[in-house]
């Protein structure tokens, strides 16, 4: 095959996280707004040129009270920050269908390197002709590592929201 343009299938497709509360219980979300720019050649994925934009004000733990304060200069800043961006500099091969993906993450204006595991399935053709391709990215990134450290200390010990934050993407791509 050659190198081909990508298209993201946003009705297959999902950004989520999840983040400790209280330290006894897990609060997730999703961002609901989202993009990526791909060029592949399914011969070679490891050479991928990949950029996925998440439009922040999107995001949705289904409390619009905490939605607004995820939105405000205490987190994430999406006046002055409206975009998370994350662009490949890396794709390494473990066997089969499993890859560990490097990158540059942008988030509240601060850029840092994370690794991904990540599993990219087909190609493959769908019942209407189509070229289809599947990633699922997992990770933990830092929200501190970011500048997002407003939290608060709690009386029994700890903290009100962790410092860990698990990602979860999939993203499914047609051939353009």
């Amino acid at each position: 095959m050659t190198t081909s343009n990508w298209q993201l299938d946003k009705s297959h497709s999902g950004v989520t996280f999840s983040v400790r509360h209280m330290m006894i219980t897990n609060v997730r979300g999703s961002f609901n707004e989202f993009d990526a720019a791909v060029t592949a050649d399914t011969d070679n994925l490891t050479a991928v040129d990949a950029t996925l934009t998440i439009d922040v004000n999107s995001i949705n733990t289904k409390d619009e009270g905490r939605d607004g304060h995820l939105k405000s200069p205490d987190f994430f800043n999406v006046e002055q920050f409206p975009q998370i961006i994350f662009k490949k500099t890396s794709l390494v091969a473990k066997g089969g269908d499993d890859y560990s993906l490097t990158g540059d993450i942008t988030i509240a204006g601060v850029t840092k390197s994370i690794t991904l595991n990540t599993e990219i399935a087909g190609p493959a053709k769908d019942p209407w002709g189509n070229i289809k391709l599947g990633v699922v990215a997992d990770g933990v990134i830092n929200r501190s590592d970011f500048g997002l450290t407003y939290n608060a200390a709690l009386e029994t010990g700890g903290f009100l929201i962790g410092d860990a934050i698990k990602v979860h993407i999939e993203l499914e791509f047609a051939q353009a």
